[in-house]
């Protein structure tokens, strides 16, 4: 049972490796690629890989079906009463520390912390069309994935408010022109501007390359674990919350599975 969901886990998100690049995508496009447990544990191997690997020079992260991902899947949090174990902690962690540059090439919706793991992407290209929310409050939580600092140090307190408070939407072009993310791409061609990087990043001396991400990183590094240490805690409180717990059956209830 246990293989069979870990083969499962690998069919959601499809690694491919090829010259300087590892490319992982996250298919489960019935779900509008939601993440489980053992999808972010894929996730995460996928990038210890590409870590270990000395000729890997980029990785890029996607979705298929013309959507990033609609987050975490909202089932795994239902009727959660205990501490939470936290594979997608666990990722964000990972994410936030290898060495070899990131590249996310976004389509369509990306929700929760199908945002919030952007901000740990060095180049971030959007389609067009794309759209990016963290209904985290409306749903009875609070902020994560290192957004609770890091959002509006990168775009401002204000912008920051409407986004997390709010959970106001925003578009590819509002997030490029607060600086969210790097460039718009037209809509369908996030991926095609992704591997363009990732063809140039090929191209350079891959110790130096790396060496120079971490050092851009390592600054502010120890206050990002702390903070997905502080935001671990609040996170954990929240989901044991009558509110949480409330919004999440409202969500299913309107919404079948």
């Amino acid at each position: 049972m246990i293989n069979d969901a870990f083969t499962g886990a690998l069919l959601m998100i499809e690694t491919k490796v090829e010259a300087h690049c590892t490319t992982l995508t996250i298919n489960r496009p019935e779900r509008r690629n939601a993440l489980t447990t053992l999808m972010y544990q894929t996730l995460e191997k996928g990038l210890q890989k590409a870590q270990a690997d000395p000729h890997c020079h980029a990785v890029i992260l996607t979705g298929t079906h013309d959507c990033f991902t609609a987050g975490n899947d909202l089932s795994e949090f239902q009727g959660h009463r205990s501490m939470v174990d936290s594979p997608a902690l666990s990722f964000l962690r990972t994410l936030a520390s290898v060495d070899v540059p990131v590249i996310a090439a976004v389509e369509g919706h990306a929700i929760g912390i199908g945002v919030t793991l952007l901000q740990h992407c060095d180049f971030i290209y959007a389609g067009a069309t794309a759209r990016f929310s963290m209904p985290f409050v409306s749903l009875g939580l609070c902020p994560e994935g290192g957004s609770s600092t890091m959002l509006a140090k990168a775009v401002g307190p204000r912008r920051a408010a409407e986004w997390l408070l709010l959970g106001k939407p925003f578009s590819a072009t509002e997030a490029c022109d607060s600086g969210f993310i790097t460039a718009v791409a037209p809509a369908g061609q996030a991926l095609q501007q992704a591997q363009a990087t990732a063809d140039a990043l090929g191209r350079l001396p891959a110790e130096a390359l790396r060496i120079s991400k971490k050092m851009l990183r390592e600054p502010a590094h120890a206050e990002l674990m702390a903070t997905f240490d502080y935001e671990r805690l609040v996170f954990t409180e929240r989901l044991k919350s009558d509110e949480a717990q409330a919004a999440f059956q409202r969500f299913f209830e309107r919404k079948p599975l």
